[in-house]
């Protein structure tokens, strides 16, 4: 289940944004949700298996589109289509907007498509 971001799920969510590549850097984390929580367009989603978020996916929303900044499942988690279940989720939260990738998240998203 897709659940939006609050501040008391700050640390769940930089651990698991901390998966992805250009997120292991800590000033870069902070930063990056600093700008989740401070900017309007930027939309930052958990998923939530049971009791446990286990995936997150973070969102720029555009006019025609929502862009995927990051996305990330708990490694102990992946290879199970959490990925594409939170894509599919992200459609329909989004029903009106296309969804597309930036270049640290299309390969991901590709992948989800098929």
């Amino acid at each position: 289940m897709l659940v939006r971001y609050r501040k008391n799920y700050e640390k769940i969510a930089m651990g698991l944004l901390s998966f992805m590549p250009n997120e292991k850097d800590l000033k870069q984390l902070q930063q990056t949700m600093k700008n989740y929580e401070t900017n309007d367009d930027w939309q930052l989603f958990l998923w939530k298996q049971d009791e446990d978020f286990i995936g997150i996916v973070g969102v720029i929303v555009r006019e025609h589109a929502v862009e995927v900044q990051h996305i990330s499942v708990n490694p102990s988690h992946r290879h199970q289509g959490i990925g594409k279940q939170m894509v599919k989720a992200l459609k329909e939260f989004y029903p009106n907007k296309s969804l597309c990738a930036n270049d640290m998240t299309a390969p991901f998203l590709d992948r989800c498509e098929q």
